[in-house]
């Protein structure tokens, strides 16, 4: 594949032979690890564009529509190394002020950094911005799908890669139009600057994306701008 394509990939991802992501249901059920919150299906990405970990795109270069092969990414083109000075101690105060009771094993997120927290004593919160599979070799069995060239489908690819809430999408000669469906909530200024701006990289063609926003009442569509 060449950088810049856009594909449909499948995979299973294991760390010390256990599952830790997967896009086939049947396999989720087979190893009972199935979780009905999470769609199973063939994950669309851009070759080289970050859509995956760095060694996963290295791969995806190396291959062709149809192949599956077994790859290990070592920890520095996967999740990186394991850095001390991104485990740090926190005054419990901090957490009281948001009425949050940190407890170990919990989940925080500070302005936009997500951390695991390691141990509470003595009014000091111990939290890991580490990734969780940080340091890690990572093993993964690997299968691109099939290939997508439609440019209606490859923005629909962007989209659905980046979970963006649609009710439609068209394209008008250069102009790509997108219909967010607001009662699925209502994208981040940022987010939407994210995919416009992969849109315009990467979709052959394309000058300029126009977000509408809709909600649906009594049946008919209602814009909203």
């Amino acid at each position: 594949m060449q950088k810049g394509e856009f594909v449909r990939i499948s995979y299973i991802g294991r760390v010390n032979g256990e599952i830790f992501d997967l896009t086939d249901e049947d396999v989720a059920k087979r190893e009972k690890i199935f979780n009905p919150r999470i769609k199973y299906k063939p994950v669309p990405v851009i070759v080289g564009a970050g859509f995956v970990i760095p060694g996963l795109d290295e791969e995806l270069e190396k291959m062709k529509v149809g192949e599956k092969k077994k790859v290990t990414i070592p920890a520095e083109k996967a999740f990186g190394q394991r850095k001390k000075e991104l485990v740090k101690v926190v005054p419990e105060s901090a957490f009281k002020k948001q009425n949050f009771k940190p407890k170990a094993g919990l989940i925080v997120d500070f302005s936009g950094t997500k951390g695991r927290i390691q141990s509470v004593s003595a009014g000091r919160v111990r939290v890991d911005f580490n990734h969780p599979l940080a340091g890690k070799d990572l093993e993964y069995e690997i299968e691109i799908k099939e290939k997508i060239t439609d440019k209606k489908e490859q923005v629909n690819a962007v989209l659905d890669f980046f979970g963006f809430p649609i009710m439609g999408v068209s394209i008008d000669k250069n102009v790509v139009n997108i219909d967010v469906d607001t009662q699925k909530g209502f994208p981040r200024p940022e987010l939407k600057a994210r995919v416009a701006g992969i849109i315009l990289k990467y979709v052959d063609g394309m000058e300029k994306v126009m977000f509408t926003e809709s909600f649906v009442k009594g049946g008919s569509k209602e814009k909203l701008g």
